[in-house]
């Protein structure tokens, strides 16, 4: 936000610290030239108001992005942005051919029933039958990759395969999207499997209003018992900022219609679904809570009741590393039984694993399905989870380091050199507010403290800056903005990647004063 007035009082007082005719020293001529070249080339882009605006928006990888050159003169910043972005689209077209985006699920049924149904007078004469029996008695497998054939168009192939007690199948599907216009695209379907004969359906998706859209599938599936046809259809409607309604009618296979109204905000999200139809119908009701903790925590717990019976379920998922989230969900029906059901998603593929526990609703069962995943996540994510997470990110931050080693070296003699340049200036600012009482900066330090005795054998990581923040003193203040220090005359990043502070010990009317700032936390002193 700062002014033109502002811009030019600082160029003016960096070009007088910096200006080579103002040092005779060979060493501190060449240094003085070198940044009084950075300073001007900053002036240059923000005295611009084109090339300031792109600088302000998207930094320095905007200065170099091609094709700014046939942009007009005086276009104001939205003009700009919506030209960047542009310039973005057309690159990502050129690279459409090579993009694909991969899905895929593999789903493990476990039957662990003999864990507590066991019956101990089948088993007396059974050898071996001192051990429960677990199974995989199902298993299902799905993948799709997408690949864009034009900037509208796109081809989706996906195939599935299913096994159940020793029974299974598979098929196979090919679908090809068209987007139509802003409001609407039109997808259509073929299949193909070794349990159902040939698939054919047709999908349309609309924007009726701002606020409202439908989507129409249409399906006829040919079997030896004839041609089986389908049909549903979505109406859904915002009906506020967090609230969507939704209406469904499926008629053909398992005919029904459903009702549900979704709430989602930042810290929750609830659902209430009511469907009257063949052969099921029920009334369900769910909640999930979002905790805004860094690992993405989420409780949530569900009640489900209709002919089939009643089901309640309760569970909670977590973030365990950048790309992967572990969740656990315990259900508990009538006359289903007892399950735990564990997922992991990690990018777009999903594993799952429904381990069935009980046909009864014991109590046994319901407290080790509660307890048994909690004590065994958390003796993982101590154990396991957590270090290889400090390893990961260790080996990150010194992939960092590497990368960007020249270019801190240089920053690095930059800020040494600018130090030097600002002895003369930073002698005559102690004089003058030493004459007036007023602030002078006695010590300070930028980069990583280790102030927490769990953190005690990280290493310290600072250098001393109190010459340049002596240099940014003016009337007998001091003031940073919302932006890394590591920008600042005469200062460097002195730990890439890791959590940095400013530590300032100043004396103001001639009392000692002692501030801590985040690094991109706004700085004012004194204090009042």
């Amino acid at each position: 936000q700062a002014s033109q007035e502002e811009l030019k009082a600082a160029y003016r007082r960096l070009c007088m610290l910096y200006h080579p005719d103002k040092h005779r020293d060979p060493e501190l001529k060449t240094q003085a030239e070198r940044l009084f070249n950075l300073v001007h080339q900053a002036y240059e882009v923000l005295s611009d108001p084109q090339t300031r605006a792109i600088y302000d928006i998207y930094g320095r990888r905007g200065l170099e992005m091609e094709g700014w050159e046939v942009v007009e003169r005086k276009r104001t910043p939205a003009e700009i942005r919506e030209e960047f972005e542009r310039l973005q689209r057309e690159r990502e077209e050129r690279r459409l051919q090579q993009r694909t985006n991969p899905k895929g699920t593999i789903s493990v049924g476990i039957d662990a029933t003999d864990l507590f149904d066991r019956y101990d007078e089948e088993y007396e004469d059974v050898p071996g039958s001192s051990f429960p029996q677990i199974e995989i008695n199902k298993m299902h497998i799905s993948q799709s990759i997408e690949a864009p054939l034009t900037a509208t168009d796109t081809a989706i192939l996906s195939g599935n395969l299913s096994t159940q007690n020793g029974n299974g199948g598979g098929s196979i599907n090919l679908a090809l999207r068209r987007v139509t216009s802003a409001k609407g695209w039109g997808e259509l379907e073929f299949g193909a499997g070794d349990l159902q004969g040939p698939l054919f359906g047709l999908k349309i998706f609309r924007n009726l209003t701002p606020r409202c859209f439908v989507t129409t599938n249409c399906a006829l599936q040919f079997s030896s018992r004839g041609i089986r046809p389908g049909l549903t259809t979505v109406v859904a409607r915002n009906l506020d900022k967090n609230t969507m309604g939704y209406l469904q009618w499926r008629w053909g296979i398992q005919s029904a219609m459903n009702t549900s109204i979704v709430r989602d905000t930042k810290t929750s999200h609830f659902t209430m679904a009511l469907q009257l139809g063949i052969p099921h119908s029920f009334m369900m009701v769910s909640y999930q809570h979002k905790f805004q903790d860094e690992d993405q925590t989420r409780v949530k717990g569900s009640v489900k009741a209709g002919f089939f019976g009643t089901i309640v379920e309760y569970g909670a998922e977590r973030k365990i590393s950048r790309h992967s989230i572990l969740g656990a969900t315990v259900s508990v029906g009538v006359p289903q039984g007892v399950s735990l059901k564990i997922k992991l998603n990690r990018a777009s593929q999903t594993y799952f694993f429904p381990v069935h526990l009980t046909d009864q609703l014991l109590p046994s069962a319901v407290f080790y399905a509660t307890v048994g995943p909690l004590v065994i996540y958390f003796a993982m994510h101590r154990l396991v989870i957590k270090p290889y997470l400090r390893a990961q990110k260790e080996r990150e931050l010194e992939k960092q380091r590497e990368s960007t080693a020249s270019d801190i070296l240089q920053k690095k003699q930059e800020a040494e050199a600018a130090v030097r340049l600002m002895q003369e200036s930073v002698r005559r600012i102690i004089e003058a507010e030493e004459a007036r009482m007023g602030l002078i900066v006695v010590n300070a330090w930028y980069g990583k403290f280790v102030n927490d005795n769990s953190r005690k054998n990280e290493k310290v990581k600072v250098i001393d800056v109190t010459v340049p923040l002596q240099c940014l003193v003016k009337d007998s203040k001091l003031i940073l903005t919302e932006a890394s220090k590591a920008g600042l005359p005469g200062f460097y990043d002195p730990c890439v990647g890791e959590e940095k502070s400013l530590k300032v010990l100043y004396q103001f009317r001639g009392v000692l004063h002692q501030v801590m700032s985040a690094d991109n936390e706004a700085l004012r002193i004194p204090k009042q």
